[in-house]
């Protein structure tokens, strides 16, 4: 059965190596359960919006292992999904916003809005139209997205093991203070990691966050407060979006910004993730995504989903490339994914033992990121209208530390410098309406 619906044996994998990157996958990314109720959970102000933490964590869990489940069984990919980081916090603004205008049920009527935008992306995977969109970005493109996804992870595994911090002066700097278990951490899964891969070792990811979780456990960085654990309840979020409430309450103008804001950065975040790991998977064939549309349907019925069980826009995650990196070459990995999202919720002491401490998980970020950045010889660099764009692209994602936003740098000026190239017809009319749409998002919108 297994063999008829993943075709492990036409991709060189096996149920064990699936497995693998599976709980690669997994480990990589279990940090959501926890972060995605403690950021629903309380305004930017530090007051409570409302919504219930332990409810959030179960919606979060369920709506990804669905979402994660459908990418694998219908798209037969490698790529996991759950609530997105960015997503989230635009969320948690719209709550205080509507807040702000006197609507006592903020947070439902925010779930509302993301229940609205989910079902118009819905319209949109049936229409085709993102699948359209994904074939007509050139080669040159989808590679620099690959490139700017792989810093941008790499960037965020610095971050998370807190090699790099703030800096009001220079945005980033090296932390001071580098001699610090957190950072030893970290190095340590680096090192183990590195080698591993040198050696040939497969599952050498899985590996080193395991025996970084252990070496956490002995310097005292986390606490091991069992294994299994009674799930919360669902009740005090389930069906709770307002949807009336979205047209009734708000200004009309409002409603409408709030819903093209969070189904805007559904589409990009998606497709520039689905393309920077199909990349680095070697999926895509002839510049064009096989399977393309029933991959990016699984995210709109993960976000309907999540706004149903109470949860924000659910999107898919670049930490799937370390699983990509372990050896995941189809479904079964999302599949595995999608277990250990439901085993979480019986299992949240040990998930949240590693999920919760970022220096065990974020060496395989930068090994990942590493990876990724590969493809940058796929970029056409003698010919400036590809190269150019694809540079802000990758340079655009990990500096505005958002691939919608990063993307808009390149789809923007493709068509601009096509153009005055005098190779216009080389470009598809959608790339051109692609780049009006994100001008129009800045000029008009400003968020």
């Amino acid at each position: 059965m297994l063999e008829r619906l993943f075709k492990l044996r036409r991709n060189n994998s096996s149920v064990r190596i699936e497995l693998i990157a599976g709980l690669t996958t997994f480990l990589t990314m279990a940090y959501i359960i926890f972060v995605q109720p403690a950021i629903l959970s309380v305004d930017f102000a530090g007051k409570p919006t409302g919504m219930d933490f332990n409810a959030v964590m179960l919606a979060t869990c369920i709506s990804a292992a669905l979402a994660t489940f459908i990418m694998g069984v219908y798209a037969n990919y490698p790529i996991a999904q759950a609530p997105g980081m960015g997503e989230n916090f635009f969320f948690v603004s719209v709550v205080m916003a509507i807040a702000v205008l006197g609507v006592a049920n903020a947070w439902q009527v925010a779930l509302g809005i993301v229940f609205i935008a989910g079902v118009l992306f819905l319209i949109i995977s049936f229409l085709n139209v993102r699948e359209k969109l994904m074939n007509a970005i050139s080669p040159s493109m989808k590679n620099g997205i690959a490139v700017g996804i792989g810093l941008f992870i790499a960037f965020l595994g610095l971050q998370h093991a807190k090699i790099i911090t703030s800096s009001p002066g220079t945005f980033v700097q090296l932390n001071r203070d580098l001699f610090n278990s957190d950072v030893g951490i970290f190095v340590f899964g680096l090192f183990i990691i590195a080698i591993l891969l040198i050696r040939r070792i497969r599952g050498s990811i899985l590996i080193g966050i395991c025996l970084s979780a252990v070496l956490a456990i002995i310097l005292g960085k986390v606490e091991f407060n069992g294994i299994i654990s009674r799930p919360p309840s669902i009740a005090p979020t389930f069906f709770k979006m307002d949807i009336a409430g979205v047209f009734k309450s708000l200004p009309l103008a409002e409603s409408i910004s709030f819903i093209a804001i969070f189904l805007f950065m559904d589409v990009f975040d998606t497709i520039g993730t689905i393309v920077g790991v199909g990349e680095q998977a070697g999926f895509i064939k002839n510049n064009k995504l096989p399977r393309a549309n029933r991959a990016l349907m699984s995210d709109a019925i993960g976000t309907v989903a999540g706004a149903c069980l109470g949860t924000s826009t659910v999107t898919s995650y670049i930490e799937s490339a370390s699983g990509v990196e372990a050896g995941g070459k189809t479904g079964l990995t999302s599949v595995f994914v999608s277990l250990f999202f439901i085993l979480a919720i019986f299992f949240s002491p040990l998930v949240k033992m590693i999920g919760s401490y970022a220096p065990i998980t974020a060496p395989a970020l930068v090994i990942v990121g590493a990876m990724m950045v590969k493809n940058v010889v796929k970029i056409n660099w003698s010919e400036y209208s590809e190269s150019i764009p694809a540079f802000l692209i990758m340079m655009g994602i990990p500096a505005t530390c958002s691939i919608s936003n990063g993307l808009a740098f390149g789809f923007i000026s493709y068509p601009v410098f096509k153009l005055f190239s005098g190779r216009a017809k080389e470009t598809s009319w959608l790339i051109y309406l692609l780049g009006i749409i994100f001008l129009l998002r800045y000029l008009l919108i400003r968020i």
